[in-house]
């Protein structure tokens, strides 16, 4: 995720940071990366907007604690990043969205799908 985020153009940072904070709440964010996306959420208030200038201090390790913070809140944010950045040109074109994407997809069908040792019934010897 960091090095998707580092080769976004600004306005692709902006729609990625948009789209993790869009289920998160101000107090879960105060502690992730030391509040700086607190600050943003708090400023936007009911109504989500992250201009360009809020994301001029926001880093790659920020945005990877981001993640893992949503990872924790909410999975349908996370499985939204690869639907976000197939639709970005410019996102889908980099190897690492590609390979970012790939894990997600992977991970999603993983969840999907049930673990074949739970199908499994005992054979009950005759």
């Amino acid at each position: 995720m960091a090095e998707v985020y580092d080769a976004a153009p600004p306005v692709e940072r902006v729609r990625l940071v948009k789209h993790l904070l869009g289920p998160l709440g101000v107090l879960s964010l105060v502690a992730v990366a030391d509040g700086i996306f607190a600050k943003i959420r708090f400023r936007s208030g009911w109504d989500l907007q992250v201009r360009l200038e809020d994301l001029q201090n926001v880093r790659a390790a920020h945005v990877v604690a981001l993640v893992d913070h949503a990872h924790q809140v909410s999975i349908e944010a996370i499985d939204g990043l690869a639907q976000l950045m197939l639709a970005s040109p410019t996102l889908s074109g980099t190897a690492a969205a590609a390979m970012l994407v790939t894990a997600l997809v992977n991970r999603a069908r993983q969840r999907k799908t049930p673990d074949a040792r739970d199908d499994e019934t005992p054979s009950v010897p005759g």
